[in-house]
């Protein structure tokens, strides 16, 4: 009697850790305390003058297994990024002078997510001048994070998103605390 009982729980469980669980924007938004400590440090050229382009390369989730990041969950993210720290304008008129173009090239996430998960990623980010396309600033950023087995102890994938999701909150973190190096 008691096989009967446990044999659909374990479908049911099984069921849960196959989907596939999507990257969401707002948690790779860099944190407000960060936000606020970069804010500081803008330069006036860049103050509510960097729009962004399509971000282009990230891969929608599918629908039964692992996690991934969209090109879509990453613009937001990098959108709400921008105007947390005061570089994005708060409306489309007038024109900013600048355009960030970003590309996630690499999402490197472990075949199988085990206890503890390492997700790396890179993104090649590039920003121009709008008046005469030139470049301000080239750099591929690559670094890793990880999410840990009591983060989400029943669900690997959840694991894997929750890495997802720190490895570009670090990585856009990085673009800031660079731009703000700038004086275009």
């Amino acid at each position: 009697m008691l096989r009967l009982v446990l044999l659909p729980a374990a479908w049911l469980a099984l069921l849960l850790v196959g989907c596939g669980t999507p990257s969401q924007p707002l948690p790779m938004v860099v944190t407000t305390a960060d936000a606020l400590q970069i804010r500081g440090w803008v330069p006036d050229a860049l103050k509510a003058q960097v729009a962004i382009a399509a971000v282009q390369g990230g891969q929608e989730t599918g629908r039964w297994w692992g996690s991934k990041v969209s090109a879509v969950a990453l613009q937001q993210a990098l959108e709400q990024s921008l105007y947390d720290v005061g570089m994005r304008p708060p409306a489309p008129e007038p024109v900013p002078r600048f355009e960030l173009r970003a590309e996630l090239v690499q999402l490197e996430q472990p075949l199988v997510p085990a206890i503890g998960v390492t997700v790396g990623v890179a993104v090649q980010y590039t920003l121009v001048e709008k008046a005469g396309s030139r470049v301000v600033y080239q750099r591929r950023i690559a670094n890793a994070d990880e999410a840990g087995f009591t983060e989400a102890m029943l669900s690997p994938n959840e694991r894997l998103r929750i890495a997802n999701e720190r490895a570009l909150r670090a990585n856009i973190n990085l673009l800031l605390r660079d731009l703000v190096t700038l004086r275009p």
